[in-house]
């Protein structure tokens, strides 16, 4: 699955709606529907991007090692 949108990105969304602008208005501007919103809002919630960069990370090699331990056992 593609991503259109960074996670950067999406901590910025995340952000407007703290300035006062409306969840339907901000997903209209850039494109994504109210669902992403409220997703990535359970994910990256109360995220600095540093922080959601660590988390990335973390789960890349989360996979890594889930593979070589599959692999490990065969």
């Amino acid at each position: 699955m593609k991503k259109r949108f960074f996670e950067e990105q999406i901590i910025g969304f995340l952000r407007e709606t703290d300035t006062g602008v409306s969840v339907k208005e901000l997903c209209q501007r850039h494109g994504f529907l109210e669902a992403s919103f409220y997703l990535w809002r359970s994910k990256f919630g109360g995220l600095e991007v540093s922080e959601a960069e660590r988390l990335m990370a973390l789960e890349q090699e989360n996979a890594r090692l889930k593979k070589s331990l599959a692999a490990a056992r065969l």
